[in-house]
């Protein structure tokens, strides 16, 4: 028997208790002992060399895998699947106990069958249970604290899956039984995605910046080379970026709110809650976080690209040009009060806008949202967050003020970036006050409550057949 203890002199007398058993001593196996030790748990590992397998958690023991296997019941299997042949030499060792698939695979389809299958063919005598494959070496050092942490779990035995729950349970992790073992392809595939609730937000910011810059580009920098043989092309840098950031910010963040409308438009249409919404429309409510957290990146964006105007070669060459002009001319503008109201309106507004939209960001953050009630937080994301828009659509409408009269204003007969910007959030506020009036809003609270409207032909069918 092989057996190395990294265990202090003065633990020696402990009171016995069935150790954990970890094989492979990576960073994965080396995180999930240490965490194990920190929980009061004893824990063994099983390696090849146990003389030389390199640093482990002090207070553990080193084994030979036969040995370490014989000393658990639980034993967690923290090597790739390349490496399981050695198990079938331990077919006595491991009868009848717990093993832990954490393995995952570099692409999906990789394999004929789930790791935690072929595990389970490779040792028929083990309950296998697929679990912990979603947690990094590092969330298992530092525990859940940062936020929730979900451990997945299937498994054909239901004893051994209670076993290992209660284990991440004591880690401090939320367990989420997905059933049998034959989930476990697709609990390997979850870290394999690449950011699944982010694509269509992230698709959906690419295409608004892409049609909104070369909308602008052409609008702005092509129409007054070709109509005014003027090249200012370097304005692309910043003054047309300045442009597209908070267009496709206050769409996006329209967008959070528009399919909660339509939610509501369907529910009052149909009558009732109880009938399920399409599957685009799902599909879309999941998402608005993500929605408003990539807007509020480009409103941050265009936050810190305004800050950049007053120091700008263009602008402050513009500036000195137009004093020493009034100088030679012995002229001097007059102080206009309407433009004065207008600007400090539409900054005061944007700066409350913008503060209002960090806040929203803030509170969607998972270490926020757990601290705040469900009603603090709905009060949050859903009036504060209507109001929010209302405050970045009128700071657009102060914006635009009174260009759209202006004919020099439609270049080529298209209009300006900011008024197609201003189209959702418009029909958005509009409807959502519609949806306020007391008439609307006492039928719609009432749906929510539970109460649905009556058919007129299920109400004469009903007559009838009485």
């Amino acid at each position: 028997l092989e057996t190395v203890s990294l265990c202090p002199l003065n633990m020696a007398a402990a009171p016995e208790q069935t150790p954990l058993c970890i094989f492979g001593t990576g960073d994965l196996g080396f995180s999930l002992g240490r965490r194990l030790l920190q929980s009061g748990y004893r824990v063994v590992y099983g390696s090849r060399r146990p003389h030389s397998c390199g640093p482990l958690p002090p207070g553990t023991q080193v084994m030979s895998h036969g040995a370490a296997a014989q000393s658990a019941n639980l034993v967690f299997i923290c090597i790739h699947r390349e490496n399981y042949g050695f198990l079938e030499t331990l077919l006595p060792e491991l009868r009848g106990k717990v093993l832990v698939d954490v393995s995952n695979n570099l692409k999906k389809n990789q394999y004929p069958e789930a790791n935690a299958e072929y595990l389970q063919r490779l040792v028929p005598g083990a309950h296998v249970v697929k679990g912990f494959n979603t947690l990094s070496a590092w969330a298992l050092q530092n525990g859940p604290s940062d936020a929730n942490r979900q451990v997945y779990l299937c498994g054909n035995s239901a004893e051994a899956k209670q076993t290992v729950a209660e284990t991440a349970t004591k880690l401090g992790f939320t367990v989420l039984d997905r059933g049998s073992l034959s989930a476990a392809r697709e609990l390997e595939d979850f870290p394999l995605q690449l950011f699944p609730e982010w694509r269509m937000p992230l698709r959906l910011a690419v295409g608004l910046t892409a049609f909104f810059f070369f909308y602008l580009l052409i609008r702005d920098v092509i129409y007054a080379y070709v109509e005014q043989q003027k090249d200012i092309s370097f304005r692309i840098m910043v003054s047309l970026a300045n442009k597209v950031f908070p267009i496709v910010s206050l769409i996006m963040l329209s967008l959070c709110y528009l399919p909660g409308v339509i939610a509501a438009l369907l529910q009052l249409y149909r009558g009732t809650k109880y009938k399920r919404f399409p599957d685009w429309l799902d599909r879309w409510m999941l998402c608005r976080k993500q929605l408003g957290l990539v807007a509020l990146a480009f409103a941050s964006l265009h936050v810190l690209y305004t800050l950049l105007i007053p120091i700008r070669y263009y602008v402050r060459y513009k500036v000195a040009a137009s004093t020493i002009s009034q100088i030679k001319e012995n002229r001097t503008s007059e102080f206009d009060t309407a433009i004065a109201w207008r600007t400090d309106s539409y900054y005061s507004v944007g700066i409350l806008g913008f503060g209002l939209y960090l806040l929203l960001g803030i509170t969607s953050l998972p270490s926020v949202s757990n601290a705040l009630s469900w009603r603090e937080f709905s009060f949050i994301q859903s009036k504060l967050g209507y109001v929010t828009l209302l405050f970045c659509t009128l700071h657009t409408y102060l914006y635009g003020w009174n260009k759209f009269l202006r004919p020099s204003t439609y270049k080529w007969y298209t209009p300006p970036g900011y008024m197609l910007s201003l189209i959702v959030p418009t029909v958005v506020l509009v409807v959502k006050l519609l949806l306020l009036l007391p008439c609307v809003d006492r039928t719609l609270t009432r749906i929510r409550q539970g109460w649905e409207r009556t058919d007129p032909e299920d109400g004469c069918e009903k007559s009838l057949l009485a």
